[in-house]
């Protein structure tokens, strides 16, 4: 559900294990831009298959812009470990204690964003405590369990990790599917692309995979009790997304009297089919949360 273009992170970024209350996680993390007045720090969610690797395309937009952006991969997912057969450690709440202790090892109040499963993640954290972010956006996330033909898609993922191995399950999606347009959402950018989509695959735990699946599927409507979080919401989509309709997103930003932006000619992953469109709205919302702080 994620199509990062590349796995070489931007100039600048380092690359590098944050050591939290609950662990190590792989990030990618961007400073300020030389010469530009620091604005705030940002932490970045991906999404289902998805890796820190997906907001590549953000960091320098966003750098030249005075935020510092650390992309992570949650746990079990990619370069951070996580046990590879115990789904109970991938439950929700788990991975939202991972997202306050990475927001504490940052040591700011962050601007936090989470893109589709990473948005849900992103709001069960701030549901469990608001207090070390400064805003919440939900990239391409929506209010409940994803639509009816992405279920169907997560089954057969989930029915496939039950009998499969890992390595199989990727040459059955290759087999299945154009290599342009495969499960994992990725464009096909040549054999290099390729293979690193395979080792981003082959990190990922198995039990991470059936676990977030399952919460994709099952997800209930939590969007009034975020709505009485005092923190500035933002909701951003692709003009375009099979995952939620526009519509639907386009209530819960009303519903949590959210800013809305949708970016034009983008689908389900904004970051990477619009990266300057939709890192310019990052930061002009940003921008206009300065003077807002959580109570």
């Amino acid at each position: 559900m994620s199509r990062p273009p590349s796995f070489t992170p931007p100039p600048g970024a380092r690359a590098y294990a944050l050591r939290t209350a609950r662990g190590e996680f792989a990030v990618v993390d961007a400073p300020v831009a030389d010469g530009v007045a620091p604005r705030g720090t940002a932490l970045l969610l991906p999404g289902f298959t998805g890796s820190k690797e997906d907001f590549n395309p953000l960091h320098e937009s966003l750098a030249a812009r005075g935020y510092r952006t650390v992309a992570v991969d949650g746990r079990g997912q990619f370069e951070s470990d996580g046990p590879q057969d115990d789904e109970s450690a991938y439950a929700q709440d788990e991975l939202a204690r991972d997202v306050l202790a990475q927001a504490e090892a940052i040591g700011t109040p962050v601007h936090l964003v989470g893109h589709s499963l990473g948005g849900q993640i992103a709001r069960a954290a701030v549901l469990r405590d608001h207090a070390p972010f400064r805003s919440l956006t939900l990239m391409a996330s929506g209010p409940a369990q994803i639509s009816g033909s992405q279920q169907q898609r997560v089954k057969l993922l989930r029915d496939a990790l039950a009998v499969m191995t890992m390595p199989e399950v990727w040459d059955a999606i290759q087999a299945m599917e154009p290599p342009e347009e495969t499960d994992t959402g990725e464009l096909d950018e040549g054999l290099d692309d390729r293979e690193d989509l395979r080792r981003r695959w082959l990190g990922n735990k198995p039990a991470q995979l059936i676990a977030t699946g399952r919460q994709l599927c099952v997800e209930p409507d939590r969007v009034a009790e975020l709505a009485a979080v005092p923190l500035p919401f933002h909701v951003l989509s692709g003009s375009r997304d099979d995952t939620w309709p526009v519509t639907l997103l386009d209530d819960m930003a009303l519903r949590l009297h959210a800013h809305r932006t949708v970016v034009q000619g983008a689908e389900h992953s904004p970051n990477t089919d619009k990266p300057l469109e939709t890192a310019r709205a990052f930061a002009d919302f940003w921008d206009g949360t300065q003077d807002r702080r959580p109570e």
